[in-house]
C-alpha cells in the first residue's frame, strides 16, 4: 500500500482496502446524548445467500463491546461462529419489518427513492475480526503502519513507535457493529448487538448512505474509493464530511420524528453506560480527526439545508466540496478553492537509499491538528489560537522521506495562504510551537527561523504568502531540499 493514503496514517479515513473508520459526533438537543459510529465502504465480497428486505448505510455503529445476546431483548437469536455469514433465518421477521419501516421513514425524511434493494447478512464477533485481519487490513502491513507512523512522527503528531496497526485491528474488530459494502452494495450486521434504541437509530443513519450510493454512486460518481482518494486525500475528506453529514443530519431528523420514547429512553441508558476504551487511548489527533467528517460534515450539510432544503443538499452532490476548507467553513463553498501548490521530487537529490514515504496535501483541518494536538502536550497551542493560524490556508503540500539505515527522516512543507499578513500570523504561531516540541528557541534571520540539536535541523522560511517547514537531519540536507524547491 502506498503512504500517500494519508486518511490511514493521519485520519483513518481510507485504508488500503477502503475501510472507513470514523466517529460521529452529533449533540441530541435536549437528551444530553451524543451518538458514535464507524463507517465501512468497499469490502471485498463473499458468496452468501442474502437476506431479504435490505440493510443499508456505508456507516457502522461505534458502540460499547457487545453484549451477549439474548432473545428478550434483542431479537436476534444468539448463533454458534459459522465459515460464513448468517442467511435470512438469522434475522427475526419482527426485526425485519422494523428494518423496512426505518427505511421507508427515511426515504421519506430524506426526498430520495429507493432504487434498489440492498441484501444483507449476519456476522459472528469471530468471523468480523478475521475479516478484519485478512480482508480489510489484507493490504495494510505492518510494515505500512510503521511508515505512516514515522510520517505522523515528523508532524509532530505520534511517537514513531507506535503501533498503527494493532490500534485499527482493535477498533475495527471490537467496536464495528455492522458495515454498507458500497462496491458489493451488500450490508452486514454484526450479531450480538439487538435492534434496540441505539440500533434503530443507527440503521436510520445507515439507510442514508444506501441512497446516496443508488442516487450519486459513491466510488464512481464521487470518486470516493480507495485508488484516487490515496492521491486526493483533502477532496476525499470533504466528500466524506459530505456523506457523514447529510447521513447525521437526516438520523436527527428521523430520531425527532419517528422515535418512540422507547427508542429515547433506550438510547440515553445505552450512553450513560457507554465505553469506548480503544478509542479514549488512541492519540489525541486520531480522536479529534476520527469526530471531523461527522461533526464539521454535520455543520456544513445543516448550512446548505437551512439554505435550501434537501434539494440544496442534493445539488452538492453534483459540485462536491474539495477541502476541508470548505467544510469548516460553509460559506466559502463552493468559490473557494485551494490553490495548486507543488514540490518536486526530490528522491535523485538524496543520495544512499532514501525512500518517498508519502507525498500530499495536509489541508487547513490538519494544519490546525499540527498546532493544536502535537504528541509533545507543551507544544500544544489552544484551540483559538490553532484555528486562527489555520484559518488563513490557501493550499499547501508536502513531502516525506526516510533512510532506513540510520532511521532519518525528512520532511517538506510548503503552504500558501490567503495573504502576506495571514502567512506572518501562522509563521508566529509556529515558533512558538517550535521552540517547545524542539527544546529550544528559534534562531532567527529576516524571514528565516531555524531549530537545531543533535537530532534534527528545522527550518521555517517565510516569503509574502508562502512559508516553507523543512525538518532535517542536518542543515546541509535542510539548505538541499530548500534551494530544490522548483517543481521540474
Amino acid at each position: 500500500m502506498s503512504t500517500s493514503s494519508r486518511r490511514v496514517l493521519i485520519s483513518c479515513a481510507i485504508i488500503s482496502i477502503a475501510i472507513i473508520l470514523c466517529i460521529c459526533l452529533i449533540g441530541l438537543a435536549g437528551l444530553g446524548i451524543f451518538t458514535l459510529y464507524p463507517v465501512t465502504v468497499s469490502e471485498q465480497s463473499i458468496t452468501t445467500e442474502p437476506v431479504e428486505g435490505g440493510m443499508d448505510g456505508p456507516e457502522s455503529q461505534l458502540g460499547a463491546p457487545s453484549p451477549a445476546p439474548n432473545d428478550s431483548d434483542s431479537g436476534i437469536p444468539a448463533l454458534t461462529p459459522t465459515v460464513e455469514p448468517a442467511p435470512e433465518s438469522s434475522l427475526p421477521a419482527q426485526v425485519v419489518t422494523q428494518m423496512d419501516e426505518i427505511q421507508a421513514q427515511v426515504a421519506d425524511l430524506r426526498g430520495l427513492p429507493p432504487l434498489e434493494t440492498v441484501d444483507r447478512y449476519l456476522l459472528t464477533p469471530e468471523q468480523l475480526r478475521e475479516r478484519v485481519m485478512n480482508d480489510f487490513l489484507e493490504d495494510y502491513s505492518r510494515e505500512d503502519a510503521r511508515d505512516d507512523a514515522i510520517v505522523l512522527a515528523a508532524l509532530g503528531l505520534l511517537d514513531p513507535q507506535f503501533d498503527l496497526y494493532d490500534l485499527f485491528v482493535e477498533l475495527y474488530s471490537e467496536q464495528i457493529v455492522g458495515y454498507y459494502d458500497s462496491d458489493t452494495k451488500e450490508m452486514y450486521v454484526i450479531q450480538g448487538s439487538g435492534f434496540s434504541g441505539p440500533e434503530r437509530l443507527t440503521y436510520a443513519h445507515e439507510y442514508v448512505h444506501a441512497l446516496q450510493d443508488q442516487h450519486y454512486n459513491i466510488e464512481e460518481g464521487l470518486l470516493f474509493e480507495q485508488e484516487y482518494c490515496e492521491s486526493n486525500t483533502e477532496y476525499c475528506a470533504a466528500v466524506q464530511s459530505l456523506l457523514e453529514g447529510d447521513a447525521s443530519l437526516l438520523e436527527l431528523q428521523w430520531l425527532f420524528t419517528h422515535a418512540t420514547n422507547q427508542d429515547i429512553q433506550e438510547i440515553q441508558e445505552f450512553y450513560t453506560g457507554y465505553e469506548s476504551p480503544v478509542f479514549e487511548a488512541a492519540p489525541s489527533f486520531l480522536s479529534e480527526d476520527f469526530l471531523f467528517p461527522y461533526f464539521y460534515g454535520h455543520a456544513f450539510v445543516e448550512t446548505i439545508y437551512d439554505a435550501g432544503g434537501w434539494a440544496a443538499v442534493d445539488q452538492v452532490y453534483a459540485n462536491p466540496p474539495v477541502s476541508t476548507e470548505q467544510i469548516l467553513h460553509p460559506e466559502r463553498y463552493p468559490n473557494v478553492t485551494p490553490v495548486t501548490v507543488e514540490l518536486p521530487d526530490y528522491l535523485p537529490l538524496l543520495e544512499g537509499g532514501w525512500r518517498e514515504l508519502d507525498r500530499n496535501i495536509l489541508g487547513e483541518w490538519y494544519t490546525y491538528l499540527l498546532l493544536s494536538e502535537a504528541l509533545n502536550e507543551e507544544a500544544r497551542l489552544d484551540e483559538e489560537r490553532s484555528r486562527e493560524a489555520a484559518d488563513g490556508w490557501a493550499g499547501d503540500f508536502y513531502a516525506v522521506y526516510y533512510l532506513d539505515e540510520t532511521d532519518q527522516t525528512v520532511l517538506i512543507l510548503k503552504t500558501a495562504w490567503k495573504n502576506d499578513s495571514e502567512a506572518r500570523q501562522f509563521s508566529e504561531a509556529f515558533q512558538d510551537y517550535a521552540n517547545a516540541r524542539f527544546g529550544v528557541r528559534a534562531s532567527s534571520a529576516g524571514n528565516t527561523w531555524t531549530w537545531e540539536d543533535a537530532q534534527a535541523y528545522t527550518q521555517l522560511n517565510l516569503d509574502g504568502a508562502v512559508t516553507t517547514w523543512v525538518l532535517a537531519p542536518d542543515a546541509a540536507l535542510a539548505e538541499l531540499m530548500l534551494n530544490n524547491l522548483e517543481t521540474r
